[in-house]
Parts: C-alpha cells; sequence; structure tokens
C-alpha cells in the first residue's frame, strides 16, 4: 500500500456515478449524505466477492516505463541476474505476447524472458486468467511513496498500471478498487493522499457508472482502500494521520466508503499492533476492515492463531456495524529479497492444502468475503497467479527460484482461488476438505 475548497467540490462532485451525464449525484450538492444512482454497477458490495491484491509494481529493462527491471533486481548485489533478484518466484512466461529478455537461462540453455504491466497486453491476459478461474477480481495497490510528484517515474508508472487494469476489469468485468498503502509514508505523504485521489477521478472518472461499471462500491459508495493503519513497526505516520485522512476522503456529505488494512492483532491491540484506543475508534469510523495475515501463522499454527481471532473479529464487527474481510494467501518465500537462503519457503504451500485452510476456515466462521494476497506479488513468494514449476524455473547462481510444486499444474492456484470464488458466491458442494481439480 503510498485544493483548494471549491477544487476540491468540483471534483468530487463531477466524478459521482450517476445516470446523467457528468455523473453528478443525485439530490443537492454537499448533501448530508451523497446518494449515487447504482444502476449498470456490477459490484454494489464487497460482499460474497473472493478478490486479490494486485501488485503492478515490476517493470522490465526495455519496456516503455524507463524503470529497469524494478522491482527485479537487488541493489545490494548488483541486479537482475543470476544470483542476484528480489523474487522467488518466477512468471509462467508461456502467454505473454509481450516479453523482455534477462540475463537468466532455463536448465537447457534458452533464454529466459519477463513481462511488464506497463504492457496493456499483460494485464488483459492477467485479468483474462481472473475470468477464466473465476476470481473476482483486484484491488490495484497504489504505494503512496511511489506516486507522490516527487517520483515522476513511479507515479507515471503506476496510472499506467491502473489505466491498463481499468480498460481489462471493463472488458472481463471483473471488480476493480484503487488500494493506497501507506508504508514508508511521512505525516505530510498521508494527508497528500487526498489530492492523488481527487486527480484519480479527474484523470479516469472512477465512479461513473457508463465508464467504470465494475468498480468497487460499498454501502452505497465508491469504495477506496487505505492500508497500513495502526502497524506498531515504528512508523512515521500516526493513527490521527489516518483518521484525518478518512475524514478528509469521506467529507462532511460521505461521499465515499472507507476499507482500512490493519495489523492481524487490531482487535487486542497487541503483538504487531500498536495500543492505542484512537484505533478502534477509526475502525468503527470506517465500512470495512481487513486484518494482515500473511505471515501470523503456517499451517500448523493456523488453527490456534486463526481460530480465536476469526470469530473474535467477527463478533466484534457485527457488534459495530463494520463488514468484516479475512485475508488468505498461499504460502510465503522471500530468500532472495533478504539474500538468506533460510528463507525460502518460509511458510510452505503444501500443493494448497494450506491456502485451502483459510479459504475453508473464513467461511465456515461466516465471512461473507475473502481478501487474497496476492494475485502477482512474487516478491515474497504469495503469488496465485501462473508461475513456472520446480522443475521449469530458471538456473539462478547460487541461488535458487522456489518454483509451483512439481505435480501441480502452474495454474493450480488460479484454479484453487476460483474454488474459492465459488464457494463464497453460493454454491454446493465445498467443504474444509480441499477439492479435488
Amino acid at each position: 500500500m503510498r485544493l483548494t475548497a471549491c477544487l476540491l467540490f468540483i471534483f468530487f462532485v463531477s466524478v459521482s456515478c450517476a445516470k446523467k451525464s457528468g455523473g453528478s449525484p443525485v439530490g443537492p450538492p454537499m448533501a448530508k449524505d451523497t446518494v449515487y444512482d447504482e444502476t449498470g454497477c456490477l459490484y454494489t458490495a464487497y460482499q460474497n466477492l473472493v478478490m486479490a491484491g494486485y501488485q503492478g509494481w515490476f517493470a522490465a529493462e526495455g519496456d516503455e516505463s524507463g524503470r529497469g527491471w524494478y522491482h527485479l533486481q537487488n541493489g545490494s548485489c548488483g541486479g537482475f541476474k543470476p544470483g542476484c533478484s528480489t523474487v522467488d518466484f518466477f512468471p509462467d512466461m508461456a502467454e505473454y505476447t509481450r516479453k523482455y529478455k534477462t540475463a537468466f537461462k532455463y536448465p537447457d540453455g534458452s533464454d529466459v524472458y519477463m513481462y511488464s504491466p506497463y504492457d496493456e497486453e499483460t494485464i488483459d491476459l492477467h485479468f483474462k486468467w481472473m475470468k477464466d478461474y473465476g476470481i473476482d477480481g483486484v484491488f490495484m495497490q497504489r504505494f503512496v511513496v511511489e506516486v507522490k510528484d516527487s517520483n515522476p517515474k513511479g507515479k507515471r508508472h503506476f496510472n499506467k498500471v491502473l489505466e491498463n487494469a481499468l480498460k481489462a476489469a471493463r472488458k472481463y468485468s471483473r471488480a476493480i478498487c484503487v488500494m493506497y498503502d501507506l508504508s514508508g509514508c511521512t505525516p505530510a505523504d498521508v494527508a497528500w493522499v487526498e489530492k492523488d485521489w481527487a486527480e484519480l477521478q479527474q484523470l479516469f472518472h472512477l465512479f461513473d457508472n457508463k465508464t467504470h461499471p465494475t468498480y468497487l462500491r460499498h454501502n452505497k459508495k465508491p469504495l477506496v482502500v487505505i492500508w497500513g493503519v495502526g502497524f506498531n513497526d515504528n512508523r512515521k505516520y500516526t493513527i490521527a494521520d489516518a483518521d484525518q485522512l478518512v475524514t478528509r476522503l469521506k467529507g462532511n456529505n460521505n461521499r465515499v466508503s472507507v476499507m482500512l488494512g490493519v495489523p492481524y492483532y487490531w482487535r487486542s491491540m497487541t503483538k504487531d499492533t500498536e495500543n492505542s484506543p484512537l484505533l478502534h475508534s477509526l475502525i468503527k469510523r470506517a465500512d470495512i476492515v481487513m486484518p494482515w495475515a500473511v505471515g501470523r501463522y503456517n499451517n500448523d499454527s493456523y488453527n490456534n492463531v486463526a481460530g480465536t481471532e476469526l470469530a473474535g473479529d467477527l463478533a466484534w464487527c457485527n457488534a459495530n456495524k463494520v463488514t468484516y474481510v479475512p485475508l488468505a494467501f498461499p504460502g510465503f518465500s522471500w530468500g532472495n529479497l533478504k539474500n538468506d537462503p533460510s528463507l525460502y519457503n518460509a511458510i510452505p504451500r503444501l500443493k494448497g492444502d494450506f491456502l485451502w485452510k483459510q479459504v475453508a476456515g473464513a467461511k465456515l466462521a461466516g465471512a461473507q468475503s475473502l481478501y487474497v494476497a496476492m494475485f502477482d506479488e512474487i516478491d515474497e513468494g504469495t503469488a496465485i497467479y501462473k508461475c513456472a514449476r520446480e522443475a521449469e524455473v530458471p538456473l539462478h547462481g547460487d541461488r535458487k527460484f522456489v518454483g509451483i510444486e512439481n505435480d501441480l499444474s502452474s495454474d493450480y492456484y488460479l484454479w484453487l482461488t476460483g474454488q474459492a470464488g465459488r464457494w463464497f458466491r453460493g454454491e454446493s458442494g465445498f467443504s474444509a476438505v480441499k477439492p479435488v481439480r
């Protein structure tokens, strides 16, 4: 996750989702509660949906972003080459139509290529997979430190990735939503999100139900996500900074719904969470809360950890009328990112057993929707999209790429996530037992 009063008024009123040209809200301007006409909107609530996070932060040497092997190269060892990378998994490149030659080789001596999400056809393929496998859509990560005016290449990159994704979401009828990641922010950066959000309305008309009928809504408002609120890992910004941002985004006429990405132990305010009463006050003002579960348990510890947290979280949210969306992830690996081979497969995937245990745990606890981390996160090994299998990964000098288990197909985790989608959308025949393909 990263005007003046008159101009703000113009921005937010002019981009509302409505039948009329220009998309004005129904009712008088600056009413107590903004009312949108959702005619034609395909996703009017984050309910009965399985959606994933989408990083989109990779770049390739030779693409039009001009960022080199961004988020692939490891500065501590000098680049993106055998023995040096930030990613543990490697995408299955068979279906990409535009790709870029790397310094890696496959075991048979052939060249290895990489994609770039800066290319429209790449994101089109990813959204096609979402539709093919039954994944409802994605949250487009927007890293605040990457899209500030002081980082023009980063801003240009993420704007182009979002443009590509909005087009593909409409083409394949997939839900899409903007998620701001506050990691690395200062208080000024957090406040700046308001300006960027207004600019996105001007650039893309996100709330226009004819232009973007699949932009996700909740509680009868377009949804925006603020991730990174309440962590106790010495962040420079505070809960109060995030609270002020939410206040300004909603405005005095409640323009948007807000989903907050919070630490896993947000309810008890222990372990990964700042112990502050401001956190619960802010969550009560939000519309959705999504706790960050990545790395908080493995297959063996899941029942002991999540069994208690899920039940308590759901009860708290039901009592406070906040929608609760739990997270599931397929596994975790960041040996190359951390330059530590002991961290390969830090949390094993176990051929999908671990992912399905979380899916079933969330569904059987009463959750109505699910957030899957992540669609394309190969840095930390949580990607569900098509990745090379163990026997088919490129050579990596004295390091390695991890790979999907050899007896699975490269699309297995897309398929399994799609099965979760079927279950959350109400299809029968699913249980705690992992489905057989």
